[in-house]
């Protein structure tokens, strides 16, 4: 069972089912389950959340210089990070947001040691702004945060894809899903789970990773509460 855990979320679960943008409905959907799932597993929980919904630099910012595209990009997920603490609260979750990027007016500076005092009082504390550093993914925050934090693992949510599979299960319905895994099994299998500079850094410092399905009915509940859930990479 789990004390401290970073959960990396896709900005697109904030939009719905239109897919772009931010929807409160799905944000509050979002926001009640992680507050269930947090409150039976009674773990500290951290969280990192994308922009998909709102920016993807190489697709919005095909043209633009890339590290220009990158920052707002970053710009973005405080965005989210900031809808997501507002459905957070609504529901009865203290929550705190904490940016790479400077913004005094709307989130705290990320302070590793204040971080780590909110999770240690029972909030929520989510990271935006991404590493704060162009050409990084938030897999690569979420990576580097989850290590700062001492987070015992990151777990990688994923919509109606319940784990990791030797092929892609949308293309092949004989795909396997495969229940546990090496990190240098899912690097020289090329498996998609994460960027590779993310990876790379969870094999180096042997950081866990669980891939689920967020959406399926108790998931996230009954992995914070300690049941083998989707892919476990360690």
């Amino acid at each position: 069972m789990y004390q401290r855990v970073l959960l990396k979320l896709s900005g697109e679960f904030l939009a719905g089912e239109g897919g772009f943008g931010i929807s409160p409905e799905a944000t509050e959907q979002l926001a009640r389950e992680i507050k269930v799932a947090k409150e039976a597993g009674g773990v500290e929980m951290a969280i990192v959340v994308g922009a998909g919904n709102l920016w993807r630099g190489t697709r919005n910012g095909a043209g633009m210089d890339a590290a220009t595209a990158d920052y707002m990009g970053m710009i973005a997920t405080v965005m989210n990070a900031m809808a997501l603490q507002d459905a957070l609260e609504r529901v009865g979750c203290p929550t705190r947001v904490q940016s790479a990027i400077p913004m005094s007016e709307v989130a705290e500076p990320y302070i590793r040691r204040r971080a780590m005092r909110h999770l240690e009082k029972g909030r929520i504390v989510i990271f935006g702004g991404g590493t704060g550093n162009p050409f990084f993914t938030t897999d690569s925050a979420a990576t580097l945060r989850a290590l700062e934090i001492n987070a015992e693992v990151v777990l990688m949510a994923k919509n109606k894809v319940d784990g990791v599979y030797d092929d892609d299960p949308r293309k092949n319905p004989d795909a396997r899903k495969i229940d546990a895994i090496s990190h240098m099994d899912v690097v020289q299998r090329g498996l998609q789970v994460m960027d590779a500079t993310a990876l790379t850094l969870c094999v180096e410092k042997g950081l866990p990773i669980v891939v689920f399905d967020i959406f399926a009915p108790d998931n996230l509940q009954r992995l914070l509460s300690g049941e083998r859930v989707g892919t476990l990479i360690s």
